[in-house]
């Protein structure tokens, strides 16, 4: 069941999403090379329950870490370990906040040091990738417009996109209805409307679009062990558009109508 919320559920959200932004803000300043994953996991948990929230993934489904550490080849929900941190690194880094009993979720994936100019240009393609969904989550919409949007832009400049792995919908839950490709064609699923609040998640490769388990049982890499880079917003759908709870002002272009799908611009 999709979950519609109201003007005071998304005004919860929106201070939540405050605490989860501020924190992945300062994680993404302070990775550098040297630090242990542990270190951000334990700098998070304190930030998210000093401005009053919970972290949501310590304990989810036996996680047993604050937040999901991913370097290099992993995608995402990898545990921090004592793993030290390399110049030339790409990390990502998934948080969550569950703040009056509302959660938020955020990702983005941040360089160690100097890394290569086709890292560069993944993660600036991935975070393109994701406003561009935001873009498109309009009202009268459809929800693969979303998948749609993204594919489109990470291929056409040369990208993989997960498939085994997808964007959700996002509420008293962490995963709620409905789930969100990152693939797809325009016209298909719900129509967006106001009230509906989604985690759009792109998790975009240098190569393949194919993904393998670890033996831990949460850690996603690519099955080639090329790069890959994840951003995410928590985002809420209202009478004037979409509006992104999970934004990071220091980071990134606040007006989602600076992007554009290609097929539009071009129109």
């Amino acid at each position: 069941m999709i979950h519609i919320k109201s003007s005071r559920e998304i005004e919860i959200m929106r201070r939540g999403g405050k605490i989860t932004a501020r924190t992945l803000t300062m994680l993404l300043q302070t990775a550098r090379a040297g630090m242990r994953l542990r270190e951000l996991d334990r700098l998070a948990e304190r930030m998210i329950r000093e401005h009053g929230g919970i972290p949501t993934f310590k304990g989810y489904n036996g996680f047993p870490a604050s937040i999901c550490t991913a370097v290099n080849e992993v995608v995402v929900h990898g545990i921090p370990s004592d793993y030290a941190l390399k110049d030339g690194d790409l990390l990502s880094i998934d948080i969550g906040t569950t703040f009056e009993r509302y959660v938020s979720d955020s990702a983005a994936t941040v360089a160690i040091g100097t890394v290569s100019e086709a890292a560069q240009r993944l993660m600036r393609v991935t975070q393109e990738c994701l406003m561009l969904g935001i873009a498109v989550m309009q009202n009268g919409n459809h929800l693969s417009d979303i998948g749609h949007a993204v594919q489109q832009h990470a291929e056409a400049n040369g990208y993989g996109v997960v498939r085994a792995l997808v964007g959700h919908g996002v509420g008293q839950r962490m995963h709620e209805e409905p789930q969100v490709p990152n693939y797809g064609a325009r016209g298909k699923g719900i129509v967006l409307r106001p009230g509906l609040c989604l985690a759009v998640e792109p998790m975009i490769t240098e190569g393949t679009h194919e993904v393998q388990t670890l033996e831990d049982g949460w850690t996603v890499v690519t099955a080639d062990g090329k790069l890959a880079a994840h951003f995410e917003h928590t985002i809420a759908l209202t009478d004037e558009g979409p509006r992104i709870l999970t934004l990071r002002d220091a980071f990134e272009h606040p007006d989602v109508r600076h992007y554009r799908p290609k097929e539009e611009l071009a129109a």
